[in-house]
């Protein structure tokens, strides 16, 4: 490395405490209860929270934590669905140093004790309905975490109890509503552990940092235009990337928060309606159970909502059924090593009157850098040479920015071969367009090579979504003795359309609307297997087409 040359702004011009402030999401709430102490902040059910009160129970909650001996470093596991106390912990967890291990709600207790067990975790939250898988994995740990509190939600407050005390009791008789915190002396400091899914072996903890945070959420508020009027259905798991960060986000813009226990196209429809909802975040399941929902269940609503999508690219069919329904989709891309959104299909103004059968293969594009990722390329994963923008050469996109991952937690070996040559390698097939934008093809182990040919999965999928009576598909790789590998395609059907296409029915309409070597050979129809997150298990496809 070349020795830095020292010039005249090296001298008398230090950093100090007056021009140099570590950056911290913990930070936004502080300015929201200062600015907008009596708007609303959080509604769940009947509750409603304005930033004031916000503000006097974070800062409660990380006063009892404090006085039960949580700090810097500690790490602090929860285990919630979407209710004010999860959202609560974003802020007074790291606001004492400690660092917040928001657990995925599907898993099972095995996964959640080997979480427990790897983050060497001082505390645990737990709410009520979760507490028959947390107290397996408690069972099953070997280092029982000392604090044990439950969380119970007016909403919803059945359930087993394995704490010690309350959320709420410990707020009110442990928690100083005045206490005064610091932001980290370091910004590089950990704020937060998120385990990957750990589709193959033990999940990896990813770390964020402070400044990570903080620069994700603000790319978030400004790239989805939050602002103190917007309202944000919470139909996104704040386990998932921390929210994808908009737990932050949301508070940054001083917006309000709406809780939701659980994806119900039933409760949701109404909720946009009642509380005037502006925005909300979710994988494509998410909009494909809206679209398919019965019609009793879809209430109708004056405004436009923006909706944010990613986990996989939004079928051109489902953006254009979302759109017909009061909709706007962005789609967005990014991964939980980059703290979620990294990249954005960032609308140009000559899309504005295209049909939408030409605009919405664009709009399905993983885009362009958000503001906050300093750059994006596509490289072969060999010679790390920059693919050409033809949009048919494929290679490896790779991320690099203050919005990555400080790496995986006690697996440096992972954390090198991620990182490796400076840059994120996502294992994302892509390729880049003329015009910059990204398009993801395939993931490099969903990728289908029949007789030395590459087909995507994904294409296979756009084409079978636009059937009118498929709701759901996913393609993957089943062994063929001829070929090697063929495309198989699992379905579901919409609701009241089961039995009415077959196999060969649903290959032939693939032949017809795609390169014939290209469609599945084999068809099975069901129900898919999903992450909490909805993403579909590809591999656990890929293990039932070699056993077919």
């Amino acid at each position: 490395m070349s020795q830095r040359h020292e010039s005249i702004y090296d001298r008398d011009l230090d950093r100090g405490e007056a021009n140099y402030v570590p950056l911290s999401p913990i930070s936004f709430l502080k300015r929201a209860a200062t600015v907008f102490p009596n708007r609303t902040a959080i509604i769940h059910g009947d509750l409603r929270y304005t930033y004031g009160e916000f503000y006097s129970r974070v800062r409660r909650f990380a006063s009892a934590l404090k006085a039960r001996g949580i700090g810097r470093g500690d790490t602090v596991s929860v285990l919630s669905p979407n209710v004010p106390a999860l959202l609560e912990a974003h802020y007074a967890i790291p606001m004492i140093g400690a660092v917040l291990n928001a657990l995925n709600t599907r898993l099972d207790g095995a996964t959640i004790a080997f979480i427990l067990e790897h983050a060497e975790t001082k505390a645990v939250l737990s709410e009520c309905s979760l507490n028959g898988v947390m107290g397996e994995a408690l069972r099953l740990t070997k280092n029982r975490p000392e604090i044990l509190i439950d969380i119970v939600d007016p909403m919803e407050p059945e359930g087993p109890r394995i704490g010690t005390t309350d959320y709420e009791t410990m707020l009110v008789q442990e928690g100083d509503p005045t206490f005064t915190h610091s932001l980290p002396a370091d910004e590089w400091d950990a704020l937060a552990l998120n385990y990957t899914s750990g589709t193959t072996g033990n999940p990896k903890g990813v770390v964020y940092h402070h400044r990570g945070a903080y620069l994700n959420a603000m790319s978030n508020a400004l790239t989805f235009q939050l602002n103190s009027r917007s309202v944000y259905l919470w139909t996104l798991p704040m386990f998932h990337c921390n929210g994808w960060t908009y737990t932050w986000a949301v508070t940054a813009a001083c917006g309000t928060h709406v809780c939701l226990r659980r994806v119900d196209p039933a409760l949701i429809f109404p909720m946009i309606r009642d509380h005037a909802v502006t925005h909300m975040c979710g994988a494509p399941i998410v909009l494909t159970m809206l679209i398919h929902a019965p019609a009793d269940q879809k209430v109708e609503f004056p405004q436009r909502v923006e909706v944010c999508t990613g986990g996989a690219a939004p079928p051109s069919s489902v953006i254009a059924k979302m759109e017909g329904m009061g909709f706007n989709v962005t789609h967005m891309y990014g991964m939980t090593e980059s703290y979620g959104p990294a990249t954005v299909c960032s609308w140009q103004p000559d899309w504005d009157g295209l049909e939408l059968s030409e605009r919405a293969p664009l709009m399905a594009r993983q885009g362009v850098a958000m503001v906050a990722l300093e750059e994006q390329r596509v490289a072969d994963p060999e010679t790390f040479i920059d693919v050409p923008k033809d949009g048919e050469t494929i290679g490896i996109l790779m991320l690099r920015s203050n919005t990555i991952m400080r790496g995986y937690l006690k697996n440096p070996t992972a954390t090198q071969e991620t990182l490796k040559n400076g840059w994120l390698n996502t294992g994302d097939l892509a390729v880049m367009h003329e015009d910059g934008y990204v398009e993801i093809k395939d993931r490099a182990k969903d990728i289908i090579i029949s007789g030395g040919e590459n087909i995507s999965s994904l294409e296979v999928e756009e084409v079978l979504f636009r059937h009118p009576d498929i709701m759901e598909a996913a393609v993957v790789a089943a062994p063929d003795e001829k070929w090697g590998e063929t495309p198989c395609a699992f379905v579901t059907l919409a609701p009241g359309k089961e039995g009415t296409l077959d196999d060969v029915a649903v290959i032939e309409y693939c032949k017809q609307n795609m390169a014939r070597f290209k469609a599945p050979t084999r068809v099975i129809f069901g129900p898919l297997p999903k992450t909490a997150t909805g993403k579909i298990q590809k591999f656990v496809l890929r293990s039932q087409a070699k056993e077919i």
